[in-house]
C-alpha cells in the first residue's frame, strides 16, 4: 500500500513538472510572437467586448504612429521610460508611502512596460498573483522586445475609451484623423484619459482630460529636448 501511495506521489509530480515545462515554453513562444506579431486579441478586449462596450481596434507600425503621441504617453505615464529597467523603484517607493496614508485613495507607479505587461499578456485589476505575474512579463519584454517594441505594443493595445484600443482607433474616433497626424495637444487629450479610459473621456472633454492634457503638454515641451526620449521618436 505504502509503494502505490509512494509511486502516485511520484506521478503526480512528473505530471506537474511536465505540466510547468508545457507552460514555460507556451509562454515562451507566445512572448516571442508578440516580438514580431501584435496579439490577436488580448484577454482586457475580450472582456470589453463581452461587457457590451464593442471593440474597435487597428494595430499600426511604429513610424505610422507618428512622434506625437509617442511623447505625449511619456510625459503622462513614463517620463524614465527610456532609463529604466522597466520598473521605477523611486515612483514605487513613494506611491507606497502615499498609499499607507491614503488606504482609500490608492496611487499606482507602473511604468509603460508594465502597463504593456499587463494589456497584452494578463488582465485588468490587483491581487499579488497578477502583479507577480506582472513583474515577471515586464522583465521578459524588457530583455526580448527592446524599448521601441514596448512602445508600439503599448500604443496598439491600450484601451483609449469605451471598447477603443490602440491609438488609430482613438485618432480615427476622436479627431477624425490617422495617428501620425496627431497635434501634439491631440495627442496629450488621448494620453490624459489613459489612467482610465472609461471614467475620463476626449470627447465630449471632462475637466480632469482638459486639466490633464495641459499638464501633460507642458511636460513635452519639457521632454522633447532629452536625448534618450528623441531616440525613441524616430
Amino acid at each position: 500500500m505504502a509503494k502505490k501511495i509512494s509511486k502516485e506521489k511520484s506521478s503526480f509530480w512528473s505530471t506537474l513538472k511536465k505540466g510547468l515545462l508545457w507552460l514555460f515554453v507556451g509562454q515562451l513562444f507566445y512572448i516571442l510572437f508578440c516580438w514580431f506579431i501584435h496579439p490577436p486579441i488580448t484577454i482586457t478586449q475580450t472582456v470589453n467586448w463581452v461587457q457590451g462596450h464593442g471593440l474597435k481596434r487597428d494595430y499600426i507600425s511604429y513610424d505610422e504612429m507618428g512622434p506625437n503621441i509617442k511623447l505625449a504617453v511619456m510625459a503622462g505615464e513614463d517620463q524614465l521610460f527610456p532609463d529604466h529597467n522597466g520598473f521605477d523603484i523611486k515612483a514605487i517607493k513613494l506611491a507606497q508611502k502615499y498609499n499607507a496614508k491614503h488606504p482609500a485613495k490608492v496611487r499606482g507607479a507602473s511604468t509603460i512596460s508594465q502597463q504593456t505587461a499587463k494589456n497584452v499578456f494578463l488582465w485588468q485589476g490587483g491581487g499579488y498573483f497578477r502583479k507577480g505575474l506582472e513583474v515577471y512579463f515586464t522583465f521578459m519584454i524588457e530583455t526580448i522586445w527592446g524599448k521601441k517594441r514596448i512602445l508600439e505594443s503599448y500604443l496598439n493595445v491600450s484601451e483609449m475609451g469605451p471598447g477603443i484600443f490602440g491609438i488609430q482607433a482613438a485618432s480615427r474616433a476622436y479627431f477624425k484623423k490617422d495617428a501620425i497626424n496627431l497635434t501634439m495637444a491631440e495627442a496629450a487629450q488621448i494620453a490624459a484619459c489613459l489612467p482610465n479610459p472609461k471614467k475620463y473621456t476626449v470627447k465630449p472633454q471632462g475637466r480632469y482630460v482638459a486639466n490633464r492634457s495641459a499638464h501633460i503638454l507642458r511636460q513635452m515641451n519639457n521632454l522633447a529636448a532629452d536625448p534618450d526620449i528623441k531616440q525613441l521618436l524616430k
